[in-house]
């Protein structure tokens, strides 16, 4: 009988035959992909060019002080804001676009309409920038401090911004969604009526608001982006960033070990065939020798099976480096299918021994 279930397990241990890899002349286009270490990628290629604080910008808020001729009004200091269109309104002198200018430059030209627009004879304009325009900018996904956090002025790079949120999480993907809120373009929406239909009556009626334009969607990719591979536009007030996770599909182990079934790809370091076995608990089987690696490559429309050798790869040869979604499957072998019906066996024997006492 003994020898009648050894010829069996010979015979299921060679199976159909398939082509089946050996680590060692295994083609590169099936190695495991490389694992993405984002700590490697230099996000200070995400930054911007520094923006002066001298320089004015839409949002900004102005001092402007006028020291003139004028009896009823020798000396005024006025706070005014630069519009989303980049100017200004000064009192008696009207409105000009400062946005780009340097406060010098600002203070040149607010003297130089004063006089061309017949207000004042000989003014002495001093404009001071009370107070910097500043993005409010909301992060999600995959970072440590997901939130809405406030950029200064001249801070307003995608890197800046995952800066303020932390960093990026350790399941971070490097695809990054920017949704561009215009708010430029929400308020002249809002101020154009929109006529309705003609109802009942046959008259129309302006009785709702025009809809603002769905936000522009810029889709970044941090690894080609770090590199100058692309180019990534400033964030905006109101600007929302979503950092993808990564989803590596889980390692499947199957087979004559302890403890079989899925387990998820760690996204910061690599996996190999030994680290597998011990997330199942090891193997159930003290001969188990032989390990098929069943993986599925996007290059390939068949699955790829890799022989790997418990043993060697314990001396560090066959350790082969596991991709996501790979299933790894300790084989039966005529070994240790011998093993079984002698373990059996013994316990049988055990068994019965024991029931005659």
């Amino acid at each position: 009988m003994l020898t009648a279930f050894l010829l069996a397990a010979v015979c299921c241990g060679h199976g159909c035959a398939r082509r089946v890899y050996r680590v060692a002349n295994l083609p590169p286009e099936f190695y495991a992909p490389a694992t993405l270490d984002l700590e490697a990628i230099n996000l200070s290629g995400l930054a911007d060019q520094s923006i002066s604080a001298e320089v004015i910008q839409p949002g900004d808020v102005l001092e402007v002080t006028m020291v003139t001729d004028y009896s009823k009004l020798t000396t005024t200091t006025t706070p005014v804001r630069v519009t989303d269109d980049g100017s200004i309104v000064v009192p008696l002198v009207g409105r000009m676009g400062v946005s780009g200018l340097e406060i010098e430059q600002a203070e040149q030209l607010i003297n130089a309409q004063s006089i061309a627009r017949g207000v004042f004879r000989n003014p002495c304009i001093t404009v001071t920038m009370k107070q910097c325009h500043t993005s409010k900018v909301t992060v999600v996904g995959a970072v440590n401090k997901p939130g809405t956090h406030v950029l200064p002025r001249g801070s307003t790079s995608l890197m800046a911004a995952l800066l303020a949120a932390g960093g990026l999480s350790k399941d971070a993907g490097t695809e990054v969604e920017i949704r561009h809120t215009d708010s430029r373009s929400v308020a002249r929406a809002m101020s154009q009526p929109h006529i309705s239909p003609a109802g009942s009556d046959g008259a129309a009626s302006p009785v709702a608001y025009e809809q603002a334009a769905a936000p522009a969607v810029t889709k970044v990719d941090l690894a080609a982006a770090t590199v100058g591979a692309m180019k990534v536009p400033d964030l905006s007030d109101g600007d929302v960033v979503h950092v993808s996770k990564r989803t590596l599909p889980p390692v499947h182990v199957i087979g004559l070990v302890k403890q079989p079934g899925e387990f998820p790809y760690p996204p910061d370091q690599e996996l190999r065939v030994l680290d597998a076995l011990a997330l199942a608990g090891g193997c159930s089987n003290p001969v188990a020798e032989k390990v098929l690696v069943i993986r599925h490559p996007p290059n390939s429309a068949e699955p790829v099976r890799i022989e790997v050798s418990i043993q060697a790869a314990k001396n560090g040869r066959d350790n082969l480096a596991l991709a996501p979604g790979d299933t790894v499957s300790v084989e039966q072998t005529a070994m240790t299918a011998a093993a079984d019906v002698i373990r059996t066996f013994f316990r049988v024997s055990l068994g019965g021994s024991l029931s005659w006492f």
